[in-house]
C-alpha cells in the first residue's frame, strides 16, 4: 500500500499547485491513496466550500482532512454530514457536525484516515484528548486496517507523545497545522511511520502562507491585522509512505519538496 499525504493546502494559490502538480506526483509515485489537509484552502486562508471539495475529488484526491479552521466557512454546516470522506477532528465535543475518520476500500485493502487535533497552545474549546479519542475510534475499526493519522496540533512535543502512544497501532502519523515541513521522517519501533509536520501547499514567500508584511506588522505593532493570503512563489509539501501488505507497518516514509530552491525533476 502506498500513500500520498499533501501538506496544507492554502488559498488559491495553493489550490492551483495542487491541481498543477497532482497529476504529475500520480504519475511519478503511483500512490493507491491521496490525503490532503483542506482547512486553510478557501481563497482567505480559512475553512473549505463544497466547491472545493468537488474540486480535489475531481483532480483524484480520495479523503480531505480539516483542523482548527474547520468552521472558517459558514457554509460547510450545509454539506459536512454529507462528505463521506471529509473529516473534521474526532475530539471536538460530542454532538459537533460531521464525523473523525472515514474508511477507504481500495483494491489493496482498506484506509482508516483519522483526524484529530492537539490542546496545547491550540483554540479555547474544550476538545477531548485525542490519545483517548483515538483509543475509542480504534475499537470500532475492523482488523487488518492500515490506519493514518492526521495529527493537527501546534507543539512537536504533543506531536511526538501522541505518535509514541499508538505506535504500532497507528500505521502513520503525520502532523499538519504549523505549516513548515520538518525534517524528522521516521519509523518508530513498532512500525508507525511518523512526521512532525508535513508542511504546506500555497505561497513560499510568505510567512506560513500569510502575505508577510502584515505578519511582520503585527509583531511590530501588537495590533490587530487582518491576514490574507499571499501571492507569488509557490511550494508543495507532501509525505510519500509505504507499508507492509501483511502487518499494516510502515515500511518506507520518504518527504517531498517543491518550490523554487527545490525544484521538480521527474
Amino acid at each position: 500500500m502506498r500513500i500520498l499525504m499533501i501538506g496544507d493546502i492554502v488559498g488559491r494559490l495553493g489550490r492551483q499547485t495542487l491541481q498543477t502538480y497532482v497529476p504529475k506526483l500520480k504519475s511519478a509515485y503511483q500512490p493507491d491513496v491521496i490525503v490532503v489537509n483542506a482547512e486553510n484552502s478557501a481563497n482567505n486562508g480559512r475553512g473549505v466550500t463544497k466547491e472545493i471539495v468537488r474540486e480535489f475529488r475531481s483532480l483524484g484526491v480520495h479523503c480531505l482532512t480539516l483542523g482548527n479552521h474547520t468552521w472558517g466557512q459558514s457554509e460547510i454546516f450545509d454539506f459536512i454530514e454529507e462528505e463521506e470522506h471529509l473529516v473534521r477532528p474526532a475530539n471536538y465535543p460530542e454532538g459537533t457536525p460531521g464525523k473523525g475518520f472515514t474508511t477507504l476500500s481500495t483494491p489493496k485493502g482498506k484506509v482508516t484516515v483519522m483526524n484529530l487535533m492537539g490542546r496545547s497552545f491550540m483554540s479555547p474549546l474544550t476538545l477531548d484528548c485525542p490519545m483517548k479519542s483515538f483509543e475509542k475510534m480504534y475499537k470500532q475499526i475492523s482488523a487488518g486496517h492500515y490506519i493514518l493519522v492526521d495529527f493537527h496540533a501546534e507543539t512537536t512535543s504533543e506531536k511526538q507523545s501522541f505518535a509514541w502512544f499508538v505506535d504500532g497501532k497507528a500505521s502513520a502519523v503525520i502532523g499538519t497545522h504549523t505549516h513548515v515541513q520538518t525534517a524528522d521522517e521516521r519509523i518508530l519501533p513498532k512500525g508507525t511511520a511518523y512526521l512532525t509536520d508535513v508542511g504546506m501547499v500555497g505561497p513560499y514567500d510568505g510567512i506560513i502562507g500569510m502575505d508577510r508584511e502584515l505578519v511582520i506588522r503585527r509583531y511590530l505593532t501588537q495590533l490587530p491585522v487582518r491576514f490574507e493570503v499571499a501571492g507569488g512563489r509557490f511550494q508543495l509539501n507532501a509525505v510519500l509512505l509505504d507499508f507492509d501488505s501483511s502487518t499494516k507497518k510502515a515500511r518506507r516514509i520518504q518527504r517531498i519538496r517543491i518550490d523554487e530552491d527545490s525544484p521538480w525533476f521527474h
